[in-house]
């Protein structure tokens, strides 16, 4: 199988997951995620050297961020062959598969091993879901 893939289309879907990220955990969950992760205990100098160690940890996210995309864009081209669909469809399919096989299934051991709070469970997941589809369906449509 030749899978050829759309270098923008991974660049931008890595941009969008990058900015879901940002909203998510700031504008749109961002108290109760902190509350949840016991960042609101932390003390000024804590909290200092954890903005200055963000610089370098928002430089290394978006090279994950670039190759979950990279990854995501040869499922979503493989599952288009395989299955003969293909667009919106196709990439939707990709996000929710490698969502729920992967993300949902790893980070459950959050809750099980790491005594984590459901909500901050579902807080995490959700994030994901919402940015695994909205990857796929960049991926699958963008030519």
């Amino acid at each position: 199988m030749d899978i050829h893939l759309n270098v923008w289309a991974v660049l931008v879907s890595a941009v969008v997951y990058f900015v879901i990220g940002g909203l998510w955990y700031s504008v749109l969950f961002g108290k109760t995620w902190s509350k949840l992760m016991g960042f609101n205990k932390l003390g000024k100098k804590e909290k200092a050297k954890r903005m200055e160690k963000a610089k370098v940890s928002y430089a290394v996210l978006f090279v994950a961020c670039l190759l979950t995309a990279y990854c995501l864009a040869h499922s979503v081209m493989s599952g288009s062959s395989f299955y003969h669909i293909s667009g919106a469809p196709a990439g939707l399919q990709a996000g929710f598969w490698t969502w729920l096989g992967f993300i949902v299934t790893t980070q459950v051991n959050s809750v099980l091993w790491d005594q984590k709070p459901l909500k901050l469970f579902f807080i995490n997941i959700g994030y994901y879901l919402v940015s695994f589809l909205a990857m796929g369906t960049l991926l699958a449509v963008w030519p």
